[in-house]
């Protein structure tokens, strides 16, 4: 079955809570006996499918109550009117109620199942089991005197048949399904279904594709109807508005249908609407109307709305609201506590805003004083809110402490303050009914509350990415039975495992010990057969992976992360069958590749010792998304089969191993693969054809091989490449003019440094650049995705480096090391966002055009080795971000610049120049050459003979100029390590021949 992530499961099971699960019993008379036909076909029924003892969709709720195998009690030698989930008619013994709801019913329903013979059903509740995907069939419209269907949340598929408006005396009828479902409905049998459910009470189509319906058919929706759920529906056009004067209606969902438009009426009237949910639509959520007409409102949904007039003119009119969500809207400010009514608040959702300041206080007769207001007015908001059971501020601004009364509400279960400012210690929690607390992402400091041990009811703890510190032994938190889900990662704690013997969490499914010092594989999960999701790394575990750890969680165990740890000796074979998730990187293991199971989404085992050939089974990883292998000694071909996973496959990083032979040219149309790095291995022969047809291509590094090949202008017309790196291969001849109409419009970094080129440089390229002539790329974006950043080798100022995070305003051109010929175009100029380029190394003759100077963003420029001639411009000094410039070993003549950034450059940059003359040069220029300058104000900085390049901020006199990522190259002080490596200083210097001209 397919299974929704975890946090997905979690939301599901809060909605749970309120699903009608109760069991129907029989209410025949004793004495009267089950209809014999009914009997055979419900036992047909019954063995048509298997039961599954591992739906985790189930497990997650750790409600044992909710579900249950109902057919066990369904033996052939007793009455069927007995039997768990049947009700029978007193008069004839014929079945009308089946309920099969959390069955764990698995299989599929045929045209041809018994069910369909059950003839005087009134009510068939199916929910929550897993049909795998059958259709909703015709003969679901034969049950004419049915009430109520149920089919929800059972994996149904496919379209819903316009036979289901054949069912005139349902009052119920709810078809949604799981968000995977592919179920549809086309609008001729909505209107039908409208047309002819004349008594519907209720409708729940929850994730049913509708995205062909036109809105307006709901308007002609029953007089009746007092429940309408449209959640996820992919709606869009007009929601019509009539639909919110039904004069039944109580509750309407809308939400998560992002095209969704609409008003609410204006006319004054009066609605009996108590739960409204219109997240995430584009329904103009009118404050003025809202507070008017919906007096009888209790629940409230509106994250991620659009909103006409201020929410806080009108909010304090809503004192009626129970439930409140008005999350992701990016409201500013301080929280409006005043106008909350806090005595009937239960459930208030504020988080993903921009809400600043601090919590409000408590007085001595237990009133909060409102944080708007000064203190020393002594606004009281009125009484704490004792009601409240969820209270989420997750993803705002808040500062300062966590205010002692949140730890004594009695009936709170679930607070969310993650992703925040808040600092100081955790509070102590004096009430015992918390099941959820989330204070993950702020500045928390301090050891964890003695207090936090004793909440038996929790089930969900993160504290993670703070400052918490001290030992903590595992052990203490031996009370919490029923945790589900603990994380402490990123934090200053040592957590150790010492008194643990038989202390189990029979419930736990997930455990993130990151960054927690933790020295030794935890014996304790030995016994944890339901662990889902399992992270220790960044830790110091330095011992071989024992053979117990392989069999921890065979059955259930999903996402594994021992990464960047000190993991020694082999693998093995992997026993874990349901996982998703491997990420084993940065260690020290050896021996041959490990292949997890065919489940595997995501698979990462890079900077380890493995080596040996590519095994045939990796073959079997069909679902694969992400593959890097990146960083190890693995030999051999690499594998044709794994262009077929080009379906799945988004990311395919193999660089620095030692893979020889092809690159394989068996990726397929329609293939979804984005990043394809295989630098720095042993590949020969020319491009793959193939690779045309990868659409979705962003970045292609073929750096470091040993591939001959001509410039593959053919690749010119991938729509999203955006990186292209060709570096220290064996292409040769000329680069032709483009063949398309807009040529590599989104590259950010070419890179065909040491090869055989030659010829003209590329104008024609150059002018249609379009990323790096004018980036609008703002703020530090990294490109990648999910779980993986992108990572490349570029040549920096000199220096070669290994890139671990791509900024995506970063732009570079290197062409140095070929034998280029003839002038620079000026068309170069027109490259504004350009940060480096570098022709060095080529046969490049005429001069340094003066344009060069409106490159305002160029940080590095080197055009050394080259038969350039005539002066350096003096519009080059306008260059105010330029720190390594080199023109030596050229022709140049004249004096050199100076001011600004020219007061920087040292001696090498010039060398090899007979001609220069002026400083940092010894030579100096005669009366009749003056040192051509900018335009030098008062306060422009002193010469600067110790200049470091290194360093990329830099201030002058127009103010700080902001290099690449603020400090990507921060190299001499603290260089953040996930950022960039130094690979290692490079310098080339060979004579390069030219093999071949354009045709």
């Amino acid at each position: 079955m397919v299974v929704p992530p975890l946090p997905a499961l979690y939301y599901l099971s809060i909605q749970l809570y309120s699903c009608s699960s109760s069991n129907s019993s029989s209410s025949l008379s004793s004495g009267h006996l089950c209809h014999p036909d009914d009997s055979s076909a419900l036992l047909q029924f019954k063995n048509s499918f298997s039961i599954d003892t591992s739906s985790l969709e189930f497990e997650l709720l750790n409600e044992t109550t909710l579900y249950s195998n109902r057919t066990i009690s369904w033996q052939k030698d007793k009455d069927c009117c007995t039997w768990s989930g049947i009700t029978c008619e007193n008069m004839t013994g014929h079945v009308v109620g089946l309920n099969l709801s959390f069955g764990r019913l698995q299989g599929n329903i045929h045209s041809n199942s018994s069910l369909f013979s059950l003839g005087h059903l009134k009510r068939l509740d199916l929910s929550y089991n897993d049909f795998s995907f059958s259709p909703i069939w015709s003969k679901f419209g034969g049950f004419v005197s049915m009430t109520h269907l149920d089919l929800s949340r059972s994996n149904f598929s496919g379209p819903i048949p316009s036979e289901i408006s054949h069912l005139s005396n349902l009052v119920s009828l709810n078809l949604s399904q799981f968000f995977f479902s592919n179920m549809i409905l086309d609008t001729l049998s909505l209107n039908r279904i409208v047309q002819n459910l004349t008594n519907l009470r209720e409708l729940d189509l929850d994730f049913v594709d509708m995205s062909s319906v036109l809105p307006d058919s709901f308007k002609n929706l029953s007089s009746s109807l007092t429940t309408l759920r449209l959640f996820d529906c992919y709606l869009q056009g007009k929601f019509p508005e009539s639909i919110f004067h039904r004069p039944n209606l109580r509750l309407v969902d809308l939400g998560n249908n992002y095209n969704l438009t609409g008003y609410f009426p204006k006319s004054n009237w009066s609605s009996p609407l108590e739960t409204l949910h219109l997240s995430s639509t584009r329904i103009s959520v009118d404050w003025h109307h809202l507070t008017r007409n919906f007096k009888s409102l209790r629940d409230l949904y509106l994250r991620n709305c659009s909103f006409v007039g201020s929410y806080l003119a009108f909010l304090g009119n809503f004192t009626q609201i129970m439930r409140l969500d008005l999350s992701g809207n990016n409201f500013g400010g301080q929280i409006p506590w005043s106008l909350l009514n806090l005595e009937t608040l239960t459930y208030l959702e504020l988080s993903g805003n921009n809400y600043v300041g601090q919590f409000p206080e408590v007085d001595s007769n237990s009133t909060l004083i409102s944080s708007l207001y000064d203190f020393s007015k002594q606004q009281l908001v009125g009484p704490i809110p004792r009601h409240l059971t969820e209270l989420n501020l997750y993803g705002n601004q808040l500062n300062g402490t966590i205010p002692s009364w949140l730890g004594s509400l009695p009936s709170l279960e679930w607070l969310d303050l993650g992703i925040n400012q808040l600092s100081g210690n955790i509070i102590e929690f004096q009430s015992r009914s918390l099941s959820r607390l989330s204070l993950s992402a702020n500045k928390l400091d301090g050891v964890i509350p003695r207090s936090i041990y004793e909440l038996v009811n929790l089930r969900w703890l993160d504290l993670s990415s703070n400052n918490l510190g001290g030992n903590l032994e595992f052990e203490k938190f031996s009370k919490l039975r029923s945790l589900s889900a603990l994380n402490l990662s990123f934090n200053h704690l040592s957590v150790s495992f010492n008194h643990l013997n038989n202390n189990t969490w029979p419930q736990l499914r997930l455990l993130d010990l990151s960054s927690c010092n933790i020295s030794e594989f935890p014996y304790v999960l030995r016994i944890s057969q339901n662990l889902e999701r399992l992270y220790l790394s960044h830790s110091r575990i330095q011992a071989d992976i024992p053979k117990w750890w392989l069999d921890l969680g065979k059955d259930s165990l999903r996402y594994l992360d021992l990464s960047h740890n000190s993991l020694t000796g082999t693998v093995g074979q992997l026993r874990w069958k349901n996982l998703i998730y491997l990420d084993l990187r940065n260690n020290s293991l050896q021996g041959e590749l490990p292949i997890p199971p065919p489940s595997t989404y995501y698979f990462f085992i890079s900077n380890n010792q493995f080596t040996g050939e590519m095994p045939p089974t990796i073959c079997s990883l069909s679902m694969l998304q992400i593959l890097d292998l990146s960083n190890n000694k693995l030999s051999g071909k690499i594998h044709q089969c794994i262009g077929n996973f080009s379906q799945s496959l988004s990311v395919l990083d193999l660089r620095n191993n030692k893979f020889h032979g092809v690159i394989p040219d068996t990726f397929s149309k329609g293939n979804i693969l984005r990043n394809l790095n295989l630098y720095g291995n042993q590949l020969e022969g020319s491009l793959p054809p193939t690779l045309l047809t990868c659409r979705e291509l962003e970045v292609l590094d073929l750096g470091n091989n040993k591939i001959e090949d001509t410039f593959p202008n053919w690749l010119e017309s991938l729509p999203k490449l955006q990186v292209l790196i060709l570096r220290s291969n064996k292409f040769y001849g000329e680069i032709c003019i483009p063949k398309t109409k807009f040529p590599f419009q989104k590259l950010h970094i070419i890179d065909l440094s040491n090869n055989r080129f030659s010829g003209l440089l590329p104008t024609k390229y150059f002018e249609h650049l379009t990323a790096m002539i004018n980036s609008q790329e703002h703020g530090l974006k990294y490109m990648g995705e999910g779980y993986y950043q992108d990572t490349v080798a570029v040549t920096i100022k000199g220096i070669e480096f290994e890139m671990e995070k791509i900024l995506t305003f970063f732009t570079t051109i290197d062409f140095s090391n070929n034998t280029f010929r003839g002038e620079i175009s000026s068309v170069i100029s027109k490259l504004k966002s350009l940060k480096g380029l570098n022709l060095s190394h080529n046969e490049l003759t005429g001069t340094i055009r003066p344009s060069f100077g409106e490159m305002s963003n160029l940080e590095w420029l080197d055009l050394s080795s080259n038969k350039l001639v005539g002066d350096i411009p003096g519009q080059l000094a306008n260059l105010t971000s330029l720190s390594k410039f080199n023109v030596s070993k050229n022709q140049l003549v004249g004096p050199i610049p100076h001011g600004k950034q020219f007061d920087t450059f040292e001696n090498d940059s010039y060398s090899g120049n007979t001609g220069l003359c002026g400083l940092p040069l010894s030579k100096t220029c005669g009366a009749h050459q003056s040192p051509p300058s900018s335009f030098r104000q008062e306060g422009d900085l002193e010469h600067g003979n110790g200049f470091d390049w290194k360093v990329v901020l830099m201030g002058y006199a127009s103010g700080v100029v902001i290099g690449i990522s603020v400090g990507y190259l921060v190299l001499s002080n603290g260089k953040p390590n996930w950022l960039v490596k130094v690979v290692g200083r490079k310098q080339y210097r060979r004579t390069v021949e030219i093999t071949q001209r354009c045709a």
